[in-house]
């Protein structure tokens, strides 16, 4: 299923959300009122609230904005109305791009993605026209410097955790889980002393398309630029950036 690494383009996706940390937090809290407003407000029964405050732990959210996001989403404040939307499209080069959206005005969400599209080479199309090139996954990577685990141990104690699938590099782990196994594994290996580098329910590409440096660049400006609307959640592409060249035009 995964058969290529997403970690590059999670390290350039992360360093912008960081840079941009006061939008990084009103994201995270949309997230929070939505989860809590379809599945409560106790994370222990509600995993996909447990996994957006997870989110927000790691970011250094306050926890006053949790918990103020999760009174908005269970009625004890008053709130606005937010819905979740998926748009899908193709960036320069034919880049398959999934983008999900939480608004309050789907009109004008929707105009802003397709902007943002037009503008970059790129063109919105229909439901479905890229989602099929996608998998749910749960996605954790660990460094390899601040482990003594080698290959094989890693392996059997991802195995044991519940994970279906690792990938070893020089200087990383990556572990590929079921969505809903996802939360298990990742306090399993949190419980054997491993640290994350990310950890995260995402959607995987199961097949990926080639730019030249001037394509890769085209592309990331169109991330930049959904990634600056406050709507947007989560920009999920199936770009194959060299390392080296998203380093030179990060």
């Amino acid at each position: 299923m995964a058969g290529h690494s997403k970690w590059s383009n999670i390290k350039h996706r992360k360093g912008a959300q960081d840079a941009k940390r006061g939008k990084l937090f009103m994201k995270l809290a949309r997230e929070i009122f939505m989860a809590a407003k379809q599945g409560g407000g106790d994370p222990e029964t509600n995993p996909p609230l447990r996994l957006a405050m997870d989110k927000a732990r790691a970011n250094n959210m306050p926890k006053d904005n949790v918990d103020r996001a999760i009174k908005k989403a269970t009625g004890d404040l008053d709130g606005v109305h937010y819905e979740e939307y998926t748009y899908e499209g193709y960036g320069p080069g034919g880049v398959a791009v999934m983008v999900k959206v939480l608004t309050d005005n789907k009109n004008r969400t929707a105009a802003d993605v397709r902007h943002a599209f037009n503008k970059n080479d790129g063109n919105l199309g229909e439901n479905g026209c890229v989602s099929f090139m996608f998998q749910r996954s749960g996605y954790l990577v660990i460094d390899r410097s601040l482990t003594d685990a080698d290959e094989e141990d890693m392996m059997l104690e991802a195995i044991e955790a519940g994970a279906e699938e690792l990938e070893t590099y020089e200087d990383r782990f990556e572990i590929y889980t079921a969505p809903e196994s996802f939360s298990t594994v990742k306090d399993a290996l949190k419980d054997s002393g491993y640290q994350f580098l990310t950890n995260e329910v995402t959607m995987i590409p199961e097949t990926y398309t080639d730019l030249d440096e001037s394509g890769v660049e085209k592309m990331l400006k169109l991330i930049d630029m959904l990634e600056d609307n406050d709507d947007v959640q989560e920009v999920y592409h199936n770009l194959d950036a060299d390392e080296s060249v998203l380093a030179k035009l990060s």
